[in-house]
């Protein structure tokens, strides 16, 4: 199997700045193809392919306009005409959005790197025309070893290298035993194994401290927006420059607690080694329409935590299932299989109308989950 790896780079000034430029180029060379396809498209010619648009791209480049493109590496520009083509594709077959422009200030700064000429070694990787970066984990990306799809990507404070690697799979010798999981607000995860459930890492005061400290910086630098107005634009100030950082850097700081939790957790489930794992399909796009709740639940990471989940049953051999979203494992009573017509998000406790029994309304989801049959 294919395993992501993603590593954090520690690139001097010089090194920040080529790679800046790099995903500057990569992003010139995605709008120019995108601008290529609507514009053809409006003039009622048929779909130009990749394929051509990079002879095309190759020809302004040897104009005198264009000739610094020659300073970065070819294939940046070649899989950034690649993957707006492919974006192009994508919408007019109905499994994406009309792709958009990628805006300087708003778009993720990343590029893609070509897999032969992409070096590790266990402390450093060689980027083409960028040259050895350190990496913040030695030893994490294993040497001589064939890459895919290799990209550099910064998330406002640091840089990263993501490569997948050809795994082998680690087969458990699994148990008997389902393990249904439900996810929920009150506690992230309840598992039909276990009496104690995962705790919502976000109720943590650590947790509540980042936060508050992250909404005084927030609104300290909105105070700074507004008294620096002039007329109808706002002003960056250095100082404004300097909060937003900061902004960053807790907003980083908080993704990285959260993350990491939900790896020990996933990890926990996985190394009891049961048969079969199931969880609920949920609509987490639904959702996040309620405003009332869409903080709680980005914050929980629930769709981070199924594909963990996922890709772990994979790599040890796990089967994992993911259970119908009609599926009533709230309504239906885990001692006797009575459905509740109607059971609202303020009962916690579950009663069962028809014989009585009482249990933790997660607990018994959970429960229901580990004994669903796919039909």
């Amino acid at each position: 199997m294919i395993l992501s790896l993603k590593v954090r780079l520690e690139p001097n000034d010089v090194q920040s700045s080529r790679l800046n430029q790099s995903a500057g180029t990569a992003r010139f060379a995605y709008n120019w193809a995108l601008g290529r396809q609507q514009e053809n498209y409006k003039n009622g010619g048929k779909f130009i392919s990749d394929k051509d648009l990079r002879k095309e791209f190759t020809q302004l480049k040897n104009t005198e306009e264009y000739a610094w493109l020659y300073n970065y590496s070819n294939n940046i520009t070649k899989q950034a005409i690649k993957d707006a083509c492919i974006a192009y594709v994508n919408f007019f077959k109905g499994r994406a959005e009309k792709p958009n422009f990628k805006s300087r200030r708003k778009s993720k700064p990343k590029f893609y790197q070509d897999t032969d000429k992409m070096k590790f070694t266990e402390t450093h990787v060689r980027v083409e025309k960028v040259g050895w970066i350190k990496l913040s984990e030695h030893g994490r990306i294993p040497q001589d070893s064939r890459y895919t799809n290799p990209r550099i990507s910064y998330d406002g404070v640091n840089w990263y290298v993501s490569v997948g690697v050809e795994s082998e799979r680690e087969y458990y010798e699994t148990t008997d035993i389902n393990i249904g999981i439900d996810l929920g607000f009150k506690d992230l995860a309840v598992c039909s194994n276990t009496g104690t459930p995962y705790k919502n890492i976000n109720k943590t005061n650590k947790i509540k401290q980042l936060e508050k400290k992250k909404r005084r910086l927030q609104r300290k630098v909105s105070r700074k927006y507004h008294k620096n107005k002039k007329g109808e634009s706002y002003v960056k100030t250095k100082n404004i420059i300097k909060l937003e950082k900061q902004i960053k850097k807790l907003h980083n700081r908080l993704d990285n607690i959260r993350t990491d939790y939900r790896h020990k957790v996933t990890t926990e489930i996985v190394k009891t080694k049961p048969s079969c794992i199931v969880m609920e399909s949920l609509n987490v796009s639904g959702m996040m329409k309620n405003r009332h709740l869409s903080k709680a639940i980005a914050n929980q990471g629930f769709f981070e935590f199924k594909k963990m989940i996922e890709y772990k049953c994979e790599k040890h051999g796990i089967q994992f299932i993911e259970a119908d979203k009609w599926y009533p494992s709230s309504k239906t009573c885990s001692n006797c299989g009575h459905i509740k017509a109607k059971l609202s998000l303020s009962e916690r406790i579950f009663s069962c109308e028809s014989c009585g029994y009482e249990i933790d309304r997660d607990k018994n989801a959970s429960i229901n989950l580990s004994r669903y049959k796919v039909s």
